[in-house]
């Protein structure tokens, strides 16, 4: 698995653990992730073990992201504060503060974040 990819499931792990608790339907999307990422068994063991315990965006390698990286895991880690059927208020908080620390200028943080909660909740409605 490339080096970015892991910077992005991690960074999905604080988002998934931003309200106190890590869902059942945000553990299915980082497995998922992982096979879609073709994560070796270790690679899939150490992305476990970071995800058992809540993680604050410090704890994740953002420096290991490109710009287009960066722009993809905001959009996912938009689209996971969905997946358990609504977002919660802590879950938006750090989306906020991920578009900071990633630094994407606000003019196209707001575009990305907007496009990925209507996609998000289209999706909802599928369900």
């Amino acid at each position: 698995m490339h080096i970015q990819n892991l910077a992005i499931l991690k960074g999905l792990v604080t988002v998934a653990w931003a309200d106190g608790r890590m869902a059942g339907e945000e553990k299915e999307v980082l497995e998922a992730l992982l096979q879609a990422f073709e994560a070796t068994p270790s690679e899939a063991h150490e992305v476990r073990m970071f995800a058992r315990d809540p993680k604050k965006l410090s704890d994740v390698p953002l420096h290991d992201l490109s710009a287009d990286a960066r722009r993809l895991l905001l959009q996912h880690a938009v689209l996971l504060s969905f997946v358990d059927g609504e977002q919660d208020q802590r879950e938006k908080q750090i989306i906020d503060e991920l578009c900071e620390v990633l630094r994407i200028p606000s003019i196209e943080s707001r575009g990305l974040v907007a496009a990925a909660e209507e996609r998000a909740k289209s999706l909802l409605r599928l369900l």
